[in-house]
């Protein structure tokens, strides 16, 4: 063999394995990078996970009594009389999730752990889909931080937001419409949050803190029972890509007593919710809910 030759072979060798350090350069940065995400959801989790001190007060029916019909009603089904009020809610589900369109969905299988603790913030964290399209991530909202993190099969960044204003007050309208119905005491009133009836079966909440304010609307039937909640929600869930307050909201079913609370283990919701866009993306089962 001619010494071109192999001086060929040298530089073939020297460019593969240069290419082979950079590809293992690149893996592990994006390792660290998913590591680092990981780290921040567990950290706000444990941060929401510690409940505001009610010191030991319990469920009493007049403390809805100055309420609007509807909302009196919706509270007295939902918590039993003497039970201890708790606010942050510990969940696990199952179901679907769409990242398609009304015609096609293209319904992929769901897995995730939820806090929330309202109106401080939640942490949803989610597995969803099969093989190489293996989505994994969260949904993070901690007091004045919020931000949605996905990963395609564990490796690749595929959606990052967050980090301003628009997605935080995105953040807080799931916070308080979630609230509504899976940790109702935390709307019970006070201060920050405001009740009025629209009609004898339907009735609106006003939410305010930290500069931020979300109304959520409850339709209940003549038990109290909740069937479903809508709200006017700050997204760019649109065709346009753009910030805008428009319909969000979704159906609730399969009702189950928790710690002495009626809580739906059936959700289905999306955006656009009441108009003919309207679609499900979100399709929850629940498993387990752990109340404090």
């Amino acid at each position: 063999m001619s010494r071109r030759g192999t001086g060929r072979g040298r530089l073939v060798t020297r460019i593969a394995v240069g290419a082979a350090v950079l590809a293992g350069t690149a893996l592990a940065a994006l390792q660290a990078w998913r590591i680092a995400d990981d780290r921040a959801a567990a950290a706000a989790w444990r941060h929401l996970a510690t409940p505001p001190v009610h010191d030991g007060v319990r469920f009493d029916p007049a403390m809805v009594a100055g309420l609007p019909e509807p909302a009196r009603r919706f509270f007295q089904f939902a918590i039993r009389p003497g039970t201890l009020l708790a606010t942050v809610a510990e969940i696990t589900m199952d179901g679907e999730l769409s990242l398609g369109s009304k015609q096609e969905p293209g319904y992929q299988p769901m897995h995730a752990r939820q806090i929330l603790a309202a109106p401080r913030g939640l942490v949803w964290r989610v597995e969803m889909g099969r093989g190489l399209v293996h989505l994994s991530g969260s949904d993070v909202m901690d007091g004045d931080r919020s931000w949605t993190r996905f990963w395609l099969v564990d490796t690749l960044p595929i959606a990052r937001a967050g980090g301003d204003r628009d997605h935080l007050r995105s953040s807080f309208g799931r916070v308080v419409a979630e609230a509504m119905f899976w940790s109702p005491a935390a709307l019970l009133p006070q201060a920050n949050v405001r009740w009025e009836a629209m009609d004898a079966n339907t009735a609106r909440a006003t939410v305010t803190d930290a500069g931020m304010q979300q109304d959520v609307v409850i339709h209940v039937d003549a038990a109290g029972r909740p069937l479903w909640v809508s709200m006017r929600r700050w997204s760019n869930a649109n065709a346009d890509g753009v910030f805008r307050l428009q319909p969000f909201g979704g159906d609730l079913s399969d009702f189950r007593e928790v710690q002495g609370y009626q809580l739906p283990f059936r959700v289905d919701g999306g955006n656009f919710f009441g108009t003919p866009d309207y679609f499900p993306f979100y399709r929850a089962q629940v498993r387990e809910i752990r109340l404090r």
